[in-house]
């Protein structure tokens, strides 16, 4: 039988959608794995002259597959030192938390997961209604609730994440910076028939010569 917990209607839409933008699904910075992040985040679009001067003040980082394993509420134990250095660097709440399965109503309906998640991370996790890709708005919002984020500019955020699909098209739509951690937590025979699907989507497209959007004050 299907969990509809699991349904993600946002992400099913932004799927199809990609058949007519496929750039959505492109990142500005790969990195192999979560310890890989260059520190600032602004180091990773160094190399691209096409970004010019990149300066990263906020932070949203996934969860499942990203520093964590897919259903649990703590950090890896591979990635603790590397997780502790980036919320150093961006302190909350310029770091921020945005999961499908801690927050969202359908997953995680009373919280319990995302109180697990604050205890062990130390960094708020967003509670939003809409999955991801399609959270923009909630996210810029929190942001801009403090007073030292209120100016704050999408292209002065870094998306990280493991998930194409969600995390790339989330930063790509809000005119955000797309890092893409692309083998995450567990081997990628363990991954779900789509995540696997999404590498060779990715190294297709780039093949042909498909580039990522440059971020910028387009949020929508």
């Amino acid at each position: 039988m299907v969990d509809l917990r699991t349904f993600n209607l946002s992400g099913t839409l932004s799927a199809l959608s990609l058949l007519f933008r496929p750039s959505q699904c492109i990142p500005q910075a790969v990195v192999r794995n979560f310890n890989d992040l260059p520190l600032p985040l602004s180091r990773a679009f160094d190399n691209d002259k096409l970004f010019g001067k990149v300066n990263i003040r906020a932070v949203v980082l996934d969860k499942d597959d990203c520093f964590a394993r897919p259903g649990e509420n703590e950090i890896a134990p591979e990635f603790k030192a590397q997780f502790a250095r980036l919320r150093a660097a961006y302190p909350p709440p310029s770091m921020l938390i945005v999961s499908n399965t801690a927050g969202t109503p359908s997953m995680d309906p009373d919280l319990t997961s995302s109180a697990l998640l604050v205890a062990a991370t130390s960094v708020p996790v967003l509670a939003h209604r809409t999955k991801k890709p399609g959270c923009s708005a909630e996210i810029m919002a929190y942001f801009h609730s403090h007073a030292e984020l209120r100016d704050l500019k999408p292209e002065e955020v870094a998306v990280v994440g493991d998930r194409l699909a969600t995390d790339v098209v989330l930063a790509n739509r809000m005119g955000a910076y797309a890092v893409w951690v692309r083998e995450g937590v567990v081997a990628k025979e363990e991954k779900s028939l789509f995540a696997r699907w999404e590498y060779g989507i990715h190294d297709w497209l780039k093949r042909r010569g498909v580039q990522s959007p440059v971020p910028g004050s387009h949020f929508e």
